[in-house]
This record gives structure tokens, sequence and C-alpha cells, in this order.
């Protein structure tokens, strides 16, 4: 499968290939689901690993320990949708060395019951709950609406001793109007239930938290990084991620795309989408007739037979049709165990809503998806799909088609809007896909268990360290470090989740893209400043500086690294399976000292622009800038207040206020932050 000159490459990752994820212990035990069984013994486990990484399996290691050795009475697995259930049916763990199996009776697995989850229906799903809870059974599956309508039904105290795994956990937040969310809260104020949570992403569309900062806390979390699991997969080498641009008709585009010989999921924009051409019937159609001539359908499987330019027959399975009978085939097929063991089974998938979160088919190689989609949850999800490790398959890829903003639009500021979503969703997967970094000051010392080079760790030096999961160390001179438990939780495990807020602020993303005059710090100090304020208000003035420092170290890393890479790249694709950590490396070597002033001055959107300059029309390029320019904000209260505040720590540093006839940009900027706040007093004096 060879690079398309039509998809712009946002991220190429090279896995280093070493077969360690998928390599089972001698408990049959992959290294995710290892590392979350050395836990099994907290009450509350948080588990944030990949698609594909095995997270159900380690529920039922986990849950199978809990029920034999820690008092455990039930364990109750819900997942967001019935066709997941699959993931949780009877397992024989003791043919591959565990010492017991993972047993659910036909009529505890609720998720094959009859009738949707609707409170009518759900009637008899709850009382089977009841019954559940009264019997000798061990372990229930249902979904997360039959247990929302159990709760209600039976209270919090009927779930005491026992174990509620929540599969999928995104889908659950600490909204007042999210009944699973206010469930869990009972649950886990009444402490009298084990609860283990797991999800492929920790990220939301929306500003609310998962759970309450106080909750959160009580969660033993255990993470197994994108990095690791695709380093340690045994045949995929390149994930590409990328997008497209169309104009006009996204349909007569998609055929420079498609390569009917690559096993491939289409996810066509929803009706109500802008993307839309408002007849999903025909785009499927028309999707089909760009891969090949129509032969009929297969009586067996359901799905269409196409006859290729190139004439081989391929087949097509339609997720779109609206006719029930016809996709509960197409559905019942692709979960058969021939869509798993015969690699030509099926061809390409075209669905609209579906084939997303759990939906199993390891041998896709190509997620194209058309259209923006809001949220960063389901765009990894997607990628989900292709990013499953199968014989054969050396490469996969992610492709976004989005219209592209175009001078003579009369939408093209919606057109730009979904262009910026865009290039904060892959942003965000850059910094996903990245190893974690773990930073502290500047001589703080060697940390166990990471390798610093040929020479080791050097005293005064610029020391990077990387260990046996691709994790690096770095020293920042002038780092703050977080002092209370929840700072030092959220520098650890949520700083994905910081910059997620930052990147996906279409006002930051505007000025940092396309503002030709932006001052770094405005971005860095400011702006990532006064989300850190907003989102962890709780946090003292000094852990907020705390874990602003760490996300934007974490962030500027990750795109300087990107920008280092470039003159590594041979045809297009970086070389070595190293390339990311060598990149990193080669940022940080080539300044004299890194401090975290030099990453405050450095704009993080830099390397992602000189990307698009070269992809972009250049007319388009400068009408973007125009119009993004046109409505540059002023500077607010609020922003002179934070400028100000920075001016006393310049201040405290050297002696004097900044000055606004400073050479340097960041200086002045500060001036301008103490002068606004100097004329709005006067006139608050003036009025008084």
């Amino acid at each position: 499968m060879t690079q398309n000159a039509d998809i712009i490459p946002t991220v190429t990752f090279r896995p280093a290939g070493t077969g360690a994820s998928a390599k089972p212990n001698e408990l049959g035990m992959r290294e995710m689901q290892s590392r979350a069984f050395d836990k099994r013994g907290e009450q509350y486990l948080l588990i944030k690993s990949p698609p594909a990484s095995g997270k159900s399996r380690a529920l039922m290691f986990i849950a199978l320990d809990k029920l034999t050795n820690q008092g455990v009475k039930k364990a109750i697995v819900c997942v967001p949708e019935r066709s997941i259930g699959a993931s949780f049916n009877s397992e024989p763990l003791s043919k591959h060395g565990f010492w017991a199996d993972w047993e659910v009776a036909p009529q505890w697995n609720l998720c094959n019951a009859p009738g949707a989850d609707d409170p009518k229906v759900a009637k008899s799903k709850v009382k089977a709950v009841g019954e559940f809870l009264a019997s000798d059974a061990r372990v229930l599956v249902c979904t997360h609406a039959t247990f929302r309508f159990a709760f209600d039904e039976l209270g919090v105290e009927a779930f005491d001793n026992a174990l509620v795994a929540i599969d999928e956990f995104h889908h659950v937040s600490a909204d007042a109007g999210n009944r699973l969310g206010a469930q869990l809260a009972q649950l886990i104020a009444r402490d009298k239930a084990h609860i283990v949570a797991m999800t492929g992403s920790y990220f939301r569309g929306d500003a609310i938290p998962v759970l309450a900062p106080d909750d959160e806390a009580k969660f033993e979390p255990v993470t197994y990084t994108y990095y690791e699991q695709l380093n340690g997969y045994q045949y995929l080498k390149v994930l590409d991620i990328g997008y497209s641009f169309y104009t006009g008709p996204y349909t007569d585009k998609i055929s420079a795309l498609l390569d009917p010989t690559v096993k491939t999921i289409v996810h066509i924009p929803s009706v109500n989408s802008r993307e839309s051409l408002k007849d999903k019937h025909r785009e499927s159609e028309d999707i089909m007739g760009h891969l090949g001539e129509w032969q009929g359908v297969d009586p067996e499987t359901g799905f269409h037979l196409l006859k290729t330019a190139g004439g081989a027959t391929i087949r097509v399975a339609d997720l779109v049709d609206d006719d029930a009978s016809k996709r509960d085939r197409v559905v019942a097929s692709l979960k058969s165990a021939a869509a798993r063991s015969d690699r030509d089974f099926v061809d390409v998938i075209i669905a609209l809503g579906m084939a997303k979160e759990g939906f199993d088919w390891i041998w896709c190689e190509h997620a194209l998806t058309v259209g923006y989609r809001s949220s960063l949850t389901e765009i990894i999800q997607i990628i989900g799909r292709a990013t499953r490790d199968a014989p054969g398959k050396t490469r996969a890829r992610f492709t976004n088609l989005i219209a592209e903003p175009a001078a003579d639009d009369p939408l093209v500021v919606d057109a730009i809007n979904d262009y910026l979503k865009a290039i904060a969703a892959s942003l965000l997967m850059e910094q996903v896909l990245a190893p974690r970094f773990e930073f502290t000051p500047k001589d703080a010392g060697p940390k166990p268990g990471f390798e610093y080079g040929p020479d080791g760790y050097q005293e005064g030096a610029t020391n990077i360290g990387v260990n046996a999961q691709g994790q690096m160390h770095f020293e920042i001179k002038g780092l703050k470090l977080p002092t209370s438990i929840e700072a030092t939780r959220i520098c650890r495990e949520d700083l994905n989740e910081v910059i997620a807020s930052f990147v996906q602020d279409k006002s930051i993303l505007e000025r940092g893209m396309f503002d030709t005059e932006v001052v770094p710090e405005e971005l860095t100090q400011l702006k990532m400043g006064k989300i850190i304020r907003e989102k962890f208000p709780e946090l003292s003035d000094e852990d907020q500086e705390a874990v602003r420092q760490h996300a934007i170290a974490a962030l500027t890393l990750t795109q300087q690294a990107k920008a280092a890479m470039v003159g590594d790249v041979v045809d297009g694709e970086f070389t070595g399976s190293t390339a990311f950590i060598d990149g990193v490396r080669k940022f940080a070597l080539s300044v004299t000292d890194l401090d975290i002033d030099l990453i405050d001055r450095v704009n993080p959107f830099d390397a992602t622009y000189a990307v698009l300059a070269k992809a972009m029309d250049e007319k388009t390029l400068i009408q973007v800038q125009a119009i993004i320019n046109a409505k540059k904000e002023k500077l607010t209260y609020e922003d002179a207040r934070m400028l100000a505040e920075r001016a006393l720590e310049f201040k405290r540093e050297r002696g004097r206020l900044p000055s606004l006839t400073s050479q340097d940009a960041w200086e002045r900027k500060m001036a301008e932050g103490i002068a606004f706040l100097q004329r709005h007093a006067a006139k608050a004096a003036a009025d008084g």
C-alpha cells in the first residue's frame, strides 16, 4: 500500500515490531493484561489502553481473582451497546495457563436477550438483574442502559460486595444529567462495591470531566499507551494518519482515495452534516460505483459483489441500508468466525453510525472517514478499527476527507472551522501516539530503569533517558514540580486531556496557526494558563503553574520532534522505528540548555503550519489568514491581569518592570497588560 499523493500525512508512525504486546506470559496474559492484573487488589481501578490491547480479557482475569480471593460475590460487566457484549462471552482461560475459566451462563448475558434497551422492554432485564443478584450465579453481562434502570429500581445497596465493571468508560460523565455518572458517584460514596473502569480514550468532546476530581483520585490508574501497543505488534510496521481535501460532492474525490485491493472501512457523513449529500443510499451506491461494476448480492452473507477494473471480484458490506433484514444478515456475517479468520471474507465496509466502537475486523488496513468528527474519542475509536495486528498486514492508515476552504465558497468560514478542527485532531493524535514524558528539574538525577546513552547520566549536561516502555525522561531547567496529590496525578496521567482542551480551543488554534504577529508566550503562558485555571480551579497557583509547564513541555517536545524528523524523511516516510525518539533527542540537544523559558518561547503550532503551508493552495492560505486576522481579539481585562501577574514575576527576576519599548515582543506584551490595567483603574476612578 503506497502513500497516496492526495493524502497529506500528519503522522507517520513506525512501530519497533517487538511482538511484546501480543506475547502471553505463563498465565496467558499479554503485556497490558499482566500490568492490570498486578493492580487486581485495588477497589477502584481505571484501565486506560488502546483498542485491541485486550481490556475485556484483562477484566476477566481481575474479576475472577476478586470473586475467588477478595470476598467479592458478584461481577456485573456493563457495555455501551449490545453488540459489544460478545467480547465478554465465556473464555477457557485455563487452556492458556490461568487457574480458572471465565464462564457466563447464557441467561446472564443480557446483551443476547431480545428487545432494545428502552424503559418498556428493560423491565424484564431489570427483573433479570434482580434475579441474578439473588442467585448463586457469579457473572452477568448487560448494557449501560440496563444497569442504569436496574440501579434506579434496586438501589445502591443491591450492589454491595459486587464488582461493577464499566466498559467504554468515556460514555460516563460527572454531569448532573448523566445517570450512570451519578450512580457511580453513589457507589463510590457508599464504598462497598468494587469498580473497574475501562476505556480506549479518556478524551471528551465537551468540557465535562468523566469523574469528579475527588472520585477520580480514588482510582488507581493502569495506563498502556498507543506507543507501547503499536511498538509491541508483530506484523504492523507503519501507521499513517492524514487528511485529504475535496471540493464539490465528496463522492467525486473518493475514487482517488479508495484502493479496492486494500481492506477499507468507509464512514460516510451524518445526514445532518454539511458534508452529507442528503441521500445516504445514493452515497453508498456511488462509492460502490467507484470500486467496481455491481455483479449482484451474495445470498449467504448479504455482501455486494463488485467486479473491479483489474478484473477481480470484491465483497462489499453495506451497513447504510435501512432494510433491517438485509442489514442484520450483513452484521451477522461480519461477526462470524470466518470474518476473523479469512482475510478475503470481505474487502470493503461502508457504514454511517456503525463499525466504530468495539467493532473488530482485524484485517482493516484503511479507515476512511468523510467529514470532520467533533469528538476525539470517536476519531480514536475509528482509528482503532485499522490498528489491529494481523498476519500479512504491514501498513494501516486513517484518512479524514474534509471540505477544502475555497476563496469563492460562500461557506468558507464553516469550511475553515472544520479544517481547524481536523488540524486539532491530528495534533492530538500525534500526542496520543507519542511516548509518555516524565519531567524533572535540571540535575535532579537519573531515574531507575532509564538509559541515558553511551556516556550515561551526566550532571550539568542535557540528559534524556528512555526506558523499556519507550517512556522518556527530560530534565528542564526552571521546571516547577507539582506539590499536591491531585496535581501530581494530572501531570502523570492527564496531560493529554489538558492538551486536548488547549488545541481544541478555536481562538488558540487560529492565532497559533495563522496569526503571523502572535507572541508564543501569549499561547504557552496566557492561553494555556487560563485553561489550567478553568479546568483545575481547586489547585493552588503553584500547582496550576506546574501543570501548565508540564503540559506545554509535552506538546512542544512532540511538535519539535516532528519538525526535527523532517530531515530524516526518505520518499515521504520517516526512517527507522526510533524516529520519534531520535527527533525529540535531536531537538533537545540542539539547544544550549533545555529550560522552561525556551519552551515557552516556541509556538507549539509552528511544525504543523510548516506541513500545511506546503500542502495548501497559496491563495487559500492567504485568505484563511485574512479571515482570522480580521477578527483578532482585543486585549481583555482578564488577559491583562494575567499579563500583569507575569510582569510581577519578571520584576522579581530582573529587578524592573517590563518595558513598552523593549525589543522583546513578550516583554512588550506584559507591559501592555500593565498599561491596560492602569487605564482601566484611571477610568474607574474618574467615573467613580
